[in-house]
This record gives structure tokens, C-alpha cells and sequence, in this order.
């Protein structure tokens, strides 16, 4: 017996939420007009910190835009028979390659951060920390546009995960543009030169965390990375409950950020329906693509 499951409308025909692409959409051209603000700022004041929160604004830009490609995308190629488990590796390629390049930036900024504190320029404060704070408060705006907005019945069933993401990584965006603002007061105030590009090397470093947490996320789902070992077991453990099956194969992997697809070959002597094993699988792990394979055999060894 074999039965091949792929219930969730996001694989194949469906797509997120209108109202989160087009909020998606208007945060990217914010946070974009905005990123260029702070790195031309930036180079007009001399201001390490700020040039560093304008490339962190730069990584949050670069995320969003590729969670509106992805949503542009998986609207206008979701039914494509081509793609089979829909058009998610799109945004994880994306991801990967976007991260490799924040790495770099990271470096750079770093690299001029240790220069700065041997070749000291003077910064122009004033200009700078006015541009910081309005950063932050973009952010701000940002953080709410992409809060958890009520869109229906339906988003209480089919939560889009890939925003809820996006808005942590603009309340990290905040943090940043606050310890630019830290490093630009401590320096004209206190007297603490070395507070700018201190609070530059920082944020380089939240550009380099942030970007390696993406490479691991963006990679594990391109390498089809086991899910989640607890709930593979916790799978097997149920289904060998069932009679005399025996799990001879079982794969869960995440397809998307929000969609997950599992494979189970088992072997038994006294087959169940399959409904049985399909209920008992979804009820341990969320499923959208869900395969089961049952071969009949006389005797089963535990």
C-alpha cells in the first residue's frame, strides 16, 4: 500500500497573506531609502557607528526584499507542475548567497572600525546621531507594520512565519541604531573617541551573527536537513506501536520556512488503513507533504 499526501495549498497553488506582501513590500522601500540615508550619512559625518547601522539596515532590507521576491514568486510560479514541492528553495538559495556577502561586509567593517582606532578622523556628532535616531525610529515603524496584524479567519490557521522572522530581525535593527546612538553620545559627551568605532566593531559583529544564523537556516533547508531528530523518534516510537510495524525508513525534513514534508516506509504483517498511520503522524509533527509506504510481509522482526 502507498499513499502520497500533499494536502497544504502553500506548496502548489497557494500563497501567503495579501496584506503581508504588500506590508512587506512598503517596509523594503522604507527601510531601503533609509539604508541610504545612513551610509551617506554616514560618510558625510565620518561616523563609523552610523555606517555600520546603515550596512545592518542594509541586511534587514535585503531580507525583506527577498521575502517579496519570494512572495511575487511563489504567486506567479506556485502551480508550476516544474517545482515539486513548490518555490521555496528560491528564498533559501537567495538567502544563502545574500548572507555570504553580509559576511564580507562584516569584515570590512571591522577592518575599518581597528583602523579608525589608530587613524582617528573628527565626526561631525550632531548630524550624525539626528540620522541615527531617525533610523530608529524607521525601525520602529517597521517593527509595527510587520506586528501581528489580524487578516482573517484564515491567518489564525496559516501563521506566516517568514514575517513574524522578519519583524525579530527589525527589532534587532533597533538595538543596533541604539548603540549607534550610545556611541556618538558617549564620544561627544564624554569624551570617549573610541566609543564610535567600538560601537561600529558591534555592530559588525550583529551583521556577522545575524548572517551566519542565515547561512545555517538557508542551507540546512537546501541540503534537506533532518527537521527535528526528537520528532523523528518520537515518529518511529508511535508507528512501531501499531501492531507489529516496523519503520524501515522515515525522512522529515522542512521544505519551507513554514511548510514540512516527511516520508515513512514501514513493513508489517497485519497492515492497518492507511488513514491510521497518516493520523498518527500528524499527530506528533504538522505535515504538508506527507508519504506513506506499507509492504505486507508474514513475519516482521522486532
Amino acid at each position: 500500500m502507498h499513499s502520497n499526501d500533499t494536502s497544504a495549498e502553500y506548496l502548489h497553488d497557494g500563497a501567503p497573506a495579501a496584506g503581508s506582501e504588500r506590508r512587506t513590500r512598503v517596509v523594503v522601500a522604507i527601510t531601503a531609502v533609509m539604508m541610504l540615508v545612513e551610509l551617506g550619512a554616514g560618510a558625510w559625518t565620518h561616523s563609523l557607528a552610523l555606517t555600520a547601522d546603515g550596512w545592518h539596515m542594509a541586511t534587514h532590507a535585503g531580507a525583506l526584499g527577498l521575502a517579496a521576491f519570494a512572495y511575487w514568486y511563489a504567486r506567479r510560479h506556485g502551480a508550476a507542475d516544474r517545482f515539486t514541492f513548490g518555490t521555496a528553495r528560491v528564498l533559501a538559495l537567495a538567502g544563502y548567497s545574500n548572507a555570504m556577502v553580509l559576511l564580507v561586509i562584516a569584515a570590512v567593517m571591522a577592518y575599518s572600525a581597528i583602523d579608525r582606532f589608530f587613524h582617528p578622523e573628527t565626526v561631525q556628532f550632531v548630524e550624525a546621531c539626528a540620522i541615527a535616531v531617525l533610523g530608529l525610529v524607521v525601525n520602529l515603524v517597521s517593527a509595527f507594520l510587520l506586528g501581528d496584524h489580524d487578516e482573517g479567519e484564515d491567518s489564525k490557521h496559516h501563521q506566516d512565519h517568514n514575517l513574524k522572522a522578519a519583524a525579530a530581525h527589525v527589532a534587532a535593527d533597533a538595538l543596533t541604531s541604539v548603540l549607534a546612538i550610545c556611541g556618538l553620545l558617549a564620544a561627544r559627551y564624554l569624551g570617549w573617541q573610541a566609543a564610535d568605532p567600538f560601537a561600529a566593531m558591534v555592530g559588525s559583529a550583529v551583521i556577522a551573527v545575524w548572517a551566519i544564523g542565515l547561512c545555517r537556516q538557508s542551507g540546512a533547508q537546501l541540503l534537506d536537513a533532518n527537521a527535528d531528530p526528537t520528532k523523528v523518534n518520537a515518529l518511529r516510537t508511535c508507528i512501531e506501536s501499531m501492531g507489529d510495524a516496523k519503520v524501515v525508513d522515515i525522512h522529515l525534513w522542512r521544505i519551507s520556512a513554514r511548510a514540512q514534508g516527511c516520508i515513512v516506509a514501514l513493513k508489517t504483517s497485519e497492515p492497518l488503513p492507511l488513514a491510521d498511520y497518516r493520523a498518527a503522524v500528524r499527530a506528533i509533527v504538522s505535515v504538508e507533504h506527507l508519504t506513506i509506504q506499507v509492504e505486507q510481509c508474514s513475519h516482521v522482526v522486532s
